[in-house]
């Protein structure tokens, strides 16, 4: 098995931990719902719409969507749930122009082989189609700390500047996207994450909640390093919309 392979299954098996459900609460990715629904707003989605939702998870966001904009949604993750596809998105499992619309949400940045996702975005989209990502962004270093499986768990450790997003895609083919910047969703995100993480602990402790494995100094190491990172504005979260040409 590739180091690519395994770090992909790893990252998609430990987000099905106990652990990280615990960390992250209900929403997998900063702003939640609220964010989706505003990537839909942008996406100008309708009911005539055929989505892709890539990197889907259990499918909340497939569902959220199918139910608030009307239109049909495919949804797809490396580990395939209840009416979830299993897929690469490196090697998306569609054919050709299947879709009107593509989602992907905090993960882009974790995959390998960025290129190679941002070409399969644009070979499975229809002419005219549009693609939707909403991802970390990062503006310089980032600390020896950010770095590791938690932390691509976390999407931080292969975080990239905006422009390299809108870069990944245009060389695919896709016009220059549209951005816009919601860097206090993942600033809500990681104070909620450093919240449960203190609650979690001392109840682990009073013997009320079993996590086995669950490693709190590296997590706690993990989320104050990311606390810094996003308060001197070295990382961020943005939403990209992108039309093929």
């Amino acid at each position: 098995m590739t180091e690519s392979v395994q770090l992909k299954s790893c990252c998609a098996t430990a987000y099905e931990s106990d652990f990280a459900r615990l960390l992250l609460g209900n929403s997998f990715h900063p702003g939640g719902l609220a964010l989706t629904e505003r990537l839909g707003h942008l996406l100008k989605l309708t009911r005539a719409d055929h989505v892709l939702d890539v990197a889907a998870g259990k499918g909340e966001s497939a569902n959220f969507l199918a139910k608030t904009f009307g239109c049909s949604v495919t949804a797809v993750d490396l580990n395939a749930a209840e009416a979830v596809i299993e897929g690469d998105a490196e090697r998306l499992p569609f054919a050709d122009g299947s879709f009107d619309v593509l989602i992907c949400e905090c993960a882009f940045c974790t995959f390998p082989d960025k290129p190679a996702a941002a070409s399969e975005f644009y070979r499975v989209l229809r002419p005219g189609g549009r693609a939707g990502l909403s991802d970390l962004t990062r503006s310089g270093p980032l600390p020896s700390d950010l770095e590791g499986l938690l932390a691509w768990i976390a999407c931080i450790a292969d975080a990239r500047p905006v422009a390299e997003y809108a870069a990944y895609l245009q060389s695919a083919g896709f016009k220059p996207p549209a951005v816009e910047p919601h860097n206090e969703a993942l600033r809500q995100m990681v104070r909620d994450i450093e919240g449960r993480l203190l609650g979690a602990e001392l109840m682990t402790k009073l013997k009320k909640l079993d996590l086995p494995g669950a490693d709190f100094d590296q997590a706690k190491s993990l989320a104050r390093a990311a606390s810094s990172a996003v308060r001197a504005e070295l990382l961020g979260y943005a939403l990209l919309i992108a039309e093929k040409a």
